[in-house]
């Protein structure tokens, strides 16, 4: 089993990450959000070095913002593609996401 180290990081008052790294490997994994409102985040994208894929290091980042949303109160804006693919196989999600599974998101900017 693979050792993952999951932490977030707080870039400004609107923006973070969540960082993954693995236990005796150099890079690491990121998940990155932007706050769109109090209880509402939109996760923009996940990156993982070619060297750490398959893994499941990017499926560990996206289970930890949901578990973050889950007690946290808040909702997801699924906009990175790989978080909207994989919600599709993971329905029960739907309750901390602003849309249904294989539904395009959308930001209302005002």
């Amino acid at each position: 089993m693979t050792d993952i180290t999951i932490r977030l990081e707080k870039q400004d008052e609107r923006h973070g990450r969540y960082v993954a790294q693995v236990e005796g490997r150099d890079g690491e994994a990121e998940l990155t959000f932007t706050w769109r409102g109090e209880h509402l985040l939109s996760a923009d994208h996940t990156e993982t070095p070619d060297d750490l894929r398959g893994m499941g290091i990017a499926l560990a980042l996206v289970e930890r913002l949901v578990a973050d949303a889950r007690a946290q109160g808040f909702k997801i804006i699924p906009l990175c593609p790989y978080i909207h693919d994989k919600y599709e196989s993971h329905p029960e999600w739907a309750d901390v996401m602003t849309s249904a599974p294989g539904e395009l998101p959308h930001i209302v900017i005002r």
